[in-house]
């Protein structure tokens, strides 16, 4: 039995720098409107890092889907993109440039996954706790790569 109802929200755009900002700003404006200020910086941080992979490694068009829902205790951010190609979580370097979004994003969250969409590509999401007491932001110098037991592919 669900005690709350479910909040929605969903944004469609293309993974451009320049709109990657307008989304953060978006899920910053909802995140007040639902009264949970202090998950602002982790979810815009995620959306960030999910988007930018899909301005880099996406189709030619890099149209995108991105949801946030509240359900009960739970905020789940998600990207919807049409390439089909599952992300790695992958332990970079220490002088790459890139290749940390995926465990950054495993690392302040409570869990990520993601999941095929057959011919309509894929969803990478992750969720954050919402209840008061649980909500604390992560010390991103204690990041770590986490393996992907962590993941989960959600049905």
């Amino acid at each position: 039995m669900i005690s709350k109802p479910s909040r929605h929200c969903t944004v469609e755009l293309q993974a451009l720098p320049s709109r990657i900002g307008k989304v953060r700003g978006i899920i910053s404006a909802q995140l007040r409107h639902w009264h949970l200020d202090p998950l602002i910086e982790l979810a815009e941080l995620g959306v960030t890092e999910l988007l930018t992979n899909v301005h880099r490694h996406a189709g030619p068009d890099k149209k995108c889907t991105v949801e946030i829902e509240l359900l009960l205790d739970r905020l789940t951010v998600s990207v919807h993109d049409r390439d089909p190609r599952m992300p790695e979580l992958r332990a970079a370097a220490a002088l790459d440039t890139c290749g940390r979004g995926l465990a950054l994003v495993a690392a302040v969250s409570e869990a990520w996954g993601a999941r095929p969409e057959g011919d309509r590509g894929k969803v990478v999401w992750f969720t954050l706790p919402a209840l008061a007491s649980d909500v604390a932001t992560p010390a991103l110098s204690a990041y770590a790569p986490q393996a992907p037991a962590r993941s989960a592919f959600a049905g």
